[in-house]
C-alpha cells in the first residue's frame, strides 16, 4: 500500500502551479546527512517507498532514517478510453510537490561513505536530480 493521508478536507484538489524555492524543510533538521532536492516536481508515494526501501536494505538496519516529505495532493484520472467530458476523474493516486531546496531523507548513525552510497542508490528511483548534504557543510 503505497503512502495516501489517512483523510483529507477535500477529496479532490485543482492542479495549481509549482513555482519557487522551498522556503521550509530545506535544512538538515534531524540526521546527519540529507538527500536534498535540486528540481521540482511531483513524487509519488511509491516513489517515496520506494527509495525508503533502497536505503533501508543498503543500510542493513543500521542507523535511523527520516522521511521528510508525505503526499497529501491527491491526483486523479479518467479511466482509459473514455471521451472528454462528462467531469473530473476519480483520485487515483497522492503526490508530495517538491520543490528545488526541499529536504527529502536525513539519516545519521552511519559512517559518511554508506550514506552517501545509500543516497546515491536511492536518487535513481527519484525523479528529479537531488544532492548529499552533510551537517558540516
Amino acid at each position: 500500500m503505497a503512502l495516501a493521508p489517512a483523510r483529507t478536507k477535500y477529496r479532490k484538489s485543482q492542479k495549481g502551479r509549482n513555482t519557487g524555492n522551498a522556503k521550509r524543510g530545506n535544512t538538515l533538521a534531524f540526521g546527519e546527512f540529507g538527500l536534498q532536492s535540486l528540481t521540482r516536481g511531483p513524487m509519488t508515494g511509491r516513489q517515496i517507498e520506494a527509495a525508503r526501501v533502497t536505503i533501508t536494505r543498503h543500510l542493513k538496519r543500521k542507523g535511523k532514517l527520516w522521511i521528510r516529505v508525505f503526499p497529501h495532493k491527491p491526483v486523479t484520472s479518467k479511466p482509459a478510453e473514455v471521451r472528454m467530458g462528462k467531469g473530473k476523474g476519480s483520485v487515483d493516486h497522492y503526490v508530495a510537490v517538491i520543490k528545488p531546496g526541499t529536504m527529502l531523507f536525513e539519516l545519521s548513525g552511519v559512517p559518511a561513505t554508506i550514506a552517501k552510497e545509500a543516497f546515491r542508490l536511492a536518487d535513481a528511483k527519484l525523479p528529479f536530480h537531488c544532492r548529499f548534504l552533510t551537517r558540516a557543510e
